[in-house]
């Protein structure tokens, strides 16, 4: 065997001793580590279903715009579309949707249990009320009348419609018809889609078309720029704000639509629920978390009814606050996820305090390991003084005689020849040889002088008399 193969040996053997004698400690922060990542589940799921609303609704708009924005950390969005809010609510309760659009009022409206096991991820943008109308109306007024809405208490004998039973409108209306001492049961009061109302309007089938939308809607983008149709300017949007706290008074200032066109073509007082993003309370925190970031970024920016950076806020909220939610508008991304991917920035959040507590346990302990490697190194050589003992302790009481005896010092002399140590415990191999020799010599009726202390029975006393050879 060439040096440079021997030397390998040793410097393996010493490897294999260290691992085994580590083995154990090393293993406990694996099994404790991945308790803890059990237990504290820190990665999101991979697949969440949020509800947004009808097609070519602002919610359907907002719901794609955060799907690409998850699927950039891995997250696929099923977008779950339904009537609007009230529909969102529902499909909440029923654990159909993970999260959802739902508009101010609606949740009240609903039974306090429901709402017991959701939570706000905080407002989004405001939603206000749009009554579009016909100057023209087809009956109440007389030949040649223009009529001018400005007063929900107008809405009498004109054909108007709500919205579907599935969106926030119908009970949100119903709520102003009362409060302006309207029964909406002596109304002519229509439920039909986003869709079939405005076809409906713009055919003179209706005479008024109420939506409760941003003004990302396709419909209300398309109605504010229709010639002969009206909105509403809402003058009693303070009183109207006070009543209900879940509404607000905004501006649609003039030009706002189009300034090239002047519309509108004055500053229009409106009314506005402000929609928030619920979520069941035990939706992953890493996923509230994520949606949370993601708002700040698609609701920051400055709309036609609020500045930049109002917006997502946790005002308005009707429903108790997610935790994640408010450490991300307040705090803002960690420096971890400035820095790494989201799923490795959370993961290292996460099981950051799991880590301290597994290496508060485990740095005591590894203080063993030197200790166990030098017991079990040195066990191979020290094992072997328990069988000489043996030999000369059977010599001793003359229990066998001495030719059968050397054969058995030879045996075990043999054996030795096959014990490998590492380089710096040599000394204890060669000191048990040399105690080996001793105990033939003196099987053989030798005189030692080279060897002084080693009087018979001297030997060290590595291990019991009566031991024997493992």
């Amino acid at each position: 065997m060439s040096k440079l193969s021997r030397t390998l040996r040793y410097y393996l053997l010493t490897l294999r001793d260290l691992l085994v004698s580590a083995g154990p400690i090393a293993l406990l922060p694996v099994l404790l580590l991945g308790l803890a990542y059990w237990w504290l589940n820190p990665n999101p799921p991979r697949e969440v279903t949020l509800a947004t609303g009808p097609a070519q609704s602002a919610y359907e708009r907002f719901g794609k715009a955060y799907a690409e924005a998850l699927a950039r950390e891995g997250i696929t969005v099923h977008l779950l579309p339904s009537e609007g809010s009230a529909a969102n609510l529902q499909l909440l309760a029923e654990g159909r949707a993970d999260l959802g659009f739902v508009q101010g009022g609606t949740a009240s409206a609903e039974s306090a249990d429901d709402d017991q096991a959701l939570v706000s991820l905080g407002s989004l943008f405001v939603e206000p009320i749009w009554v579009f109308y016909r100057p023209n109306p087809a009956s109440p007024e007389p030949a040649g009348s223009k009529l001018t809405l400005n007063s929900l208490v107008q809405l009498r004998g004109l054909r108007v419609n709500v919205g579907a039973p599935g969106t926030g409108v119908p009970a949100l209306m119903n709520q102003m018809l009362q409060a302006n001492g309207l029964d909406p049961a002596r109304l002519k009061l229509s439920h039909l889609a986003q869709t079939e109302a405005t076809v409906a309007f713009l055919a003179g089938e209706l005479d008024v078309v109420v939506f409760a939308s941003a003004p990302e809607s396709a419909f209300v983008r398309m109605l504010l720029q229709t010639p002969g149709v009206q909105l509403m300017n809402f003058v009693q949007s303070e009183a109207y704000a006070r009543r209900f706290p879940y509404l607000s008074p905004v501006t649609l200032p003039r030009g706002m639509v189009d300034l090239a066109r002047d519309l509108p073509g004055r500053d229009l007082r409106l009314v506005a629920s402000t929609t928030s993003l619920l979520a069941h309370e035990d939706t992953h925190p890493a996923l509230q978390q994520l949606f949370a970031q993601q708002a700040l970024r698609l609701h920051g920016g400055a709309g036609w009814f609020n500045r930049a950076r109002e917006f997502p806020n946790l005002n308005h909220s009707e429903l108790p606050l997610s935790r994640e939610a408010e450490r991300a508008y307040t705090e803002g991304p960690s420096i971890l996820q400035r820095h790494l991917p989201f799923w490795l920035a959370n993961l290292v959040q996460r099981m950051a305090l799991a880590l301290g507590v597994i290496v508060a346990i485990v740095l005591p302990l590894s203080r063993v390991i030197p200790p166990l490697y030098t017991f079990r190194v040195r066990s191979r050589v020290f094992r072997w003084y328990g069988r000489l003992r043996d030999i000369e302790g059977r010599f001793d009481r003359q229990e066998a005689d001495a030719p059968s005896l050397l054969a058995e010092l030879d045996e075990v002399e043999q054996q030795l020849s096959h014990i490998h140590l590492p380089l710096s415990y040599t000394d204890e191999l060669y000191a048990l040889r040399s105690h080996l020799q001793w105990v033939r010599r003196r099987l053989r009726g030798e005189t030692d002088a080279s060897m002084p202390g080693t009087e018979p029975g001297n030997l060290p006393n590595y291990a019991p008399a009566n031991s024997t050879t493992p």
